[in-house]
């Protein structure tokens, strides 16, 4: 069993998901908790539940999805797990940072555990599938439980959304052939986790998603 929470931080309202499954181990994806506040939050909740932190996965790098980078690698012993091309989006986070107006970011470290299309990640009993989605962002990779029937979808797709595609490396068909051909593929009741705003169903995209139709 996998039950999944979702906590909003940072200025950019950024969800970041926690996977849990029954022997208390948790996959922790996209961390953006950026203050001291946000951080005890997020210890709170862990020991609230008695949770094992085991995985730091990034769906992609954009500044807000790592801002707790640093601080959860460091507290749980964790190291960065995502897709190596996203690298080159990880080692711009620093002048991202300082644009933004993020005077304390703590640099995040470097990725050391590579995810590709396709792989499966083993969590306790259960597993978790890996696809390979670009198009907002290089090297995004989103994790599909088919046994739970949902996706942590990262930015791909949004209720109603998609990702941006104006930002450095974003490309339209990329992240339309991304959510056709991988997310649009799934049955229509798996539930997508979304890097921002509410929790969607892939049916409900497909039906009436404005940017990317079928």
């Amino acid at each position: 069993m996998i039950q999944v929470y979702q906590k909003t931080y940072n200025p950019f309202q950024q969800n970041m998901s926690i996977l849990v499954n029954q022997e208390r181990e948790a996959i922790i994806v996209d961390p953006g908790c950026y203050d001291r506040n946000e951080e005890q939050d997020l210890l709170s909740f862990i020991e609230k539940y008695e949770l094992n932190p085991i995985r730091l996965i990034n769906t992609h790098f954009h500044l807000d999805h790592i801002l707790g980078n640093q601080f959860v690698a460091r507290e749980f012993g964790l190291k960065v797990e995502s897709h190596s091309e996203g690298t080159p989006v990880l080692e711009m986070a620093e002048t991202s940072a300082k644009l933004y107006g993020f005077d304390g970011y703590k640099e995040s470290p470097k990725m050391e555990i590579e995810w590709k299309h396709g792989d499966e990640i083993q969590f306790g009993s259960n597993t978790l599938r890996v696809l390979f989605v670009p198009g907002h962002c290089p090297g995004h990779i989103a994790l599909v439980s088919d046994e739970h029937q949902f996706v942590i979808g990262g930015d791909v797709l949004f209720h109603g959304s998609i990702g941006r595609t104006d930002l450095p490396g974003g490309d339209y068909a990329t992240l339309e052939k991304s959510i056709i051909d991988h997310f649009y593929t799934l049955p229509d009741v798996y539930k997508v986790y979304c890097g921002h705003g509410p929790s969607t169903t892939i049916g409900h995209e497909k039906r009436s998603n404005p940017f990317v139709r079928l």
